[in-house]
């Protein structure tokens, strides 16, 4: 057994002496390795609860930005809206949004190609969705 304690307190001295003897000088190499870019604002909570909606449901079509290139875009006509335009942000309504999600493309009169999803998603996963889907506007 003496020989398990030993290499334990071992082990314990070559961690400390890493932590303390393996520190940097604050100022030393601060203008070698300049500051990291901020990151990107989180999501709220709803939007980021609308992103794994639009992931599951949306991404397919309207691909991973929001542009309108998913995988299955190439295959229908017309294509995908791309939902990231400032201009159809601005135009459309969460209202808009909302609708056109729970009675899908033919409910409010565009391409019968998108599904609705009034009766697979709850009330809270559209006003999520439509949260996430304000998240992807381009400036």
């Amino acid at each position: 057994m003496r020989p398990a304690r030993t290499a334990a307190l071992f082990l314990a001295a070559v961690l400390l002496a890493g932590l303390t003897g393996c520190a940097r000088k604050a100022g030393r190499h601060a203008a070698a390795h300049p500051a990291a870019p901020a990151a990107a604002p989180a999501l709220a909570y709803e939007a980021r609860q609308g992103q794994a909606v639009y992931r599951h449901y949306c991404q397919t079509c309207h691909g991973e930005a929001g542009t309108g290139d998913g995988f299955n875009a190439y295959n229908l006509d017309p294509h995908p809206r791309d939902l990231s335009d400032p201009a159809f942000q601005k135009a459309k309504s969460d209202a808009d949004l909302s609708d056109a999600i729970r009675r899908g493309g033919a409910g409010v009169g565009l391409s019968a190609l998108m599904p609705p999803w009034g009766h697979t998603l709850s009330a809270r996963q559209i006003a999520d969705l439509v949260a996430f889907l304000r998240s992807l506007r381009r400036v």
